[in-house]
């Protein structure tokens, strides 16, 4: 009686238990694409029923949570390399991969089936070239190939704000754009910080992250440039509208601290920067939407 929990939640003897199922999903990358993607049916023009809301951001979540099983699963050779990952279901050896691309597929396709029934064919065809993109461009083409696997790559997980709008709209905005652009040109730095202090367990796995091929210095000036583009690329909200002073003066705040790590990466000869600079580009993202609907709801746009 006193193994069951542990049983429950790891599995054991090479059967996945609903812990390892969770896992796979990548629930922390899912938190953050659920709720970009909430922001943007929110902040959209127009009104969608709460219940069609709701079955449109819970497809978003599982469409993310089956990239992430298909992503683990092509990749659990590498990951069994690498510290950061050697513990997941697939190369700890907790899941067969079968297991993980059945289900990954089936979520995948159950999410944009629901969506396209339930909600509309047009957020669902972007849902379904998020999945696609983000297993056959990223992970399949890109992630092993080149050092631009994050910079291209990146697109998959600026999608879900624009799946939010199509859901209420049926088409893409300006302002839908706008939000893709702020995640897609924050992703590189976001990436290549992680990738700075884990630098030696990429090499091993044989996976081309600019830190590996062209060096910690290239890599810290791009985060750089990456940060400073931001700027303006932020402030397109309250241009376009979306949002107000106080989201203009907040992400301006917010930018001026994201580039004033950079530059302490930039002169950092440790780890110590990249660490701190990952953390924040986490909370950056996280406040600017947040601002963004606050502002949004309390009618700061025009």
């Amino acid at each position: 009686m006193s193994e069951a929990p542990s049983t429950l939640v790891t599995g054991i003897g090479g059967c996945a238990a609903v812990g390892d199922y969770v896992q796979i999903l990548k629930p922390r990358v899912m938190s953050l694409v659920v709720f970009t993607g909430f922001v943007g049916l929110v902040v959209a023009p127009g009104h969608l029923h709460p219940v069609l809301a709701a079955i449109a951001v819970l497809c978003i979540a599982v469409g993310a949570g089956a990239a992430g099983a298909i992503n683990m699963w092509y990749d659990r050779d590498i990951d069994a390399v690498m510290r950061r990952t050697a513990q997941r279901p697939l190369p700890a050896g907790r899941m067969e991969p079968g297991e993980a691309l059945g289900f990954g597929v089936v979520l995948g396709i159950g999410s944009v089936v629901v969506m396209g029934l339930a909600v509309n064919w047009a957020a669902a065809a972007l849902l379904a070239l998020t999945i696609a993109f983000y297993v056959f461009v990223y992970t399949i083409w890109l992630k092993r190939r080149t050092p631009q696997n994050i910079v291209i790559g990146g697109a998959a997980g600026a999608l879900p704000p624009l799946i939010g709008w199509a859901a209420v709209t049926g088409d893409i905005g300006w302002g839908a754009v706008a939000l893709f652009a702020i995640i897609f040109f924050w992703t590189p730095p976001h990436f290549w910080a992680l990738s700075l202090y884990r630098s030696s367990e990429y090499a091993a796995a044989g996976v081309p992250m600019l830190p590996v091929v062209a060096g910690p210095r290239e890599t810290k000036k791009q985060m750089l440039l990456y940060t400073v583009v931001l700027w303006p690329v932020s402030l397109a909200p309250w241009l376009l509208g979306l949002a107000g002073p106080v989201y203009a003066v907040s992400v301006g705040v917010l930018s001026l601290a994201f580039t004033g790590i950079a530059i302490a990466v930039w002169r950092d000869r440790t780890d110590r920067s990249a660490r701190h600079m990952f953390a924040f580009s986490l909370l950056y993202l996280f406040l600017i939407f947040t601002v963004l609907l606050a502002d949004h709801l309390s009618g700061g746009g025009r």
